[in-house]
């Protein structure tokens, strides 16, 4: 088997049905998924595909959306509509190319679109691999998991993340805590706490699994002192971020789970098929909002995507940070265009946020008696709180 078509172990034993019309082309398919080990079920309509998914159960299923009784998207809908399979995988595999069948197939809950060409089968496995490398069981084991988005860059997303990070430590002191940055393409946290190493997610990934199990990131992963967490940095240049490994970042993050109490994930506005399911599975996800109207907006257009994509509201927690100066929208604004009760609001810190961040110190640390430093205690509080309150329903 070739390293492109590798499974890690925790995907052999799955289960997948493929539903096609087209027999020579399901055929193909359902041979190249048993190589991989994978069981396989097949049916050639969209009735008789419904029938093997609630009886026999796959954990995932791959649908040409041109289905001679039942299209693509109503497909989608009974799938997603029923508690038998609402969490189910979905992608959609078809020689349809038109844009705006893409885009109804997307909207309708697949969680990929991919077209039939000589690709097609090595961007099939790529996709399997990740959405099988995170799955809901394995996210509500191990450590809390928040991740901090941003739609825009430049609003203090990985700032933010170290910081309630520091907090969250001050709150537990016995808890284990790690940072892991995929900004891509390339990360910011490091240049923030100071880290020089070479160890980063590029490396990391391309290590091979069995070197990269919980004594590994209990016992390497770089201790950052000041910050006390440890730190995953993210890639150093965009040269290196191309030669990361995709298929490794799932479990890496299954991993850092089994090793540590909270796993704090920054991807800045790095939202993509790599993030989408990290953010989905995430136990709190953090939205950082800028007080212009351009980010608000955009803000608007992610938390309406995100609630496509199954991400509750009760999951968010959303904090505005007044970085940029004293202008722009006031927090009730901000709340009026997004409908929505902006969780808590960072002050306007003038230089002394980067002042910290230029001396790679906690801002709390550096400056203990700011306004900002208790919001920044207070809220990293609420978000472990919010967290565990999220697991535990």
């Amino acid at each position: 088997m070739s390293t492109g078509l590798r499974m890690e172990k925790v995907m052999t034993q799955k289960k997948i049905l493929i539903i096609d019309s087209d027999a020579a082309s399901r055929n193909f398919i359902v041979r190249k998924l048993q190589d991989l080990d994978f069981e396989v079920l097949q049916a050639g309509s969209g009735k008789e595909g419904l029938i093997l998914m609630w009886r026999d159960r796959p954990d995932l299923v791959i649908v040409d959306p041109v289905l001679s009784d039942i299209k693509g998207e109503e497909f989608a809908f009974k799938l997603h509509n029923d508690s038998r399979s609402a969490n189910l995988p979905l992608i959609a595999l078809s020689s349809d190319h038109n844009p705006d069948r893409i885009k109804t197939c997307r909207d309708a809950g697949f969680n990929e679109y991919i077209t039939k060409s000589g690709q097609a089968v090595s961007m099939l496995t790529d996709t399997v691999n990740r959405l099988f490398g995170i799955t809901t069981e394995t996210m509500k084991q191990g450590g809390l998991m928040m991740v901090f988005l941003s739609a825009k860059g430049g609003t203090g997303t990985s700032s933010v993340c170290a910081n309630t990070a520091l907090n969250i430590s001050k709150h537990q002191p016995d808890a284990r805590i790690a940072v892991a940055d995929l900004v891509f393409p390339i990360g910011s946290i490091a240049q923030i706490v100071g880290y020089e190493g070479k160890e980063n997610i590029v490396t990391i990934s391309r290590k091979e699994a069995l070197e990269t199990g919980v004594d590994f990131l209990q016992t390497e992963l770089p201790r950052m002192d000041v910050w006390q967490f440890n730190l995953l940095a993210g890639s150093p240049d965009p040269e290196l971020s191309n030669q990361l490994n995709v298929e490794r970042i799932w479990g890496l993050v299954s991993e850092l789970k089994s090793a540590y109490d909270y796993v704090l994930v920054d991807i800045g506005r790095s939202l993509s098929k790599i993030t989408l399911p990290l953010i989905q599975h995430a136990d709190l996800v953090a939205v950082l909002i800028s007080t212009d109207i351009s980010t608000i907006s955009l803000t608007g257009t992610i938390l309406d995507y995100l609630k496509t994509k199954g991400v509750s509201q009760e999951k968010i927690y959303t904090i505005l940070n007044r970085h940029a100066g004293l202008e722009g929208l006031s927090k009730r604004e901000a709340e009026t265009m997004l409908d929505i009760n902006i969780n808590t609001a960072i002050p306007y810190l003038t230089t002394n946020f980067g002042f910290a961040n230029s001396q790679h110190l906690p801002f709390t640390i550096k400056f203990p008696n700011d306004t900002a430093s208790i919001i920044f205690h207070e809220s990293a509080r609420e978000m472990a709180a919010l967290a565990q309150k999220n697991r535990n329903e």
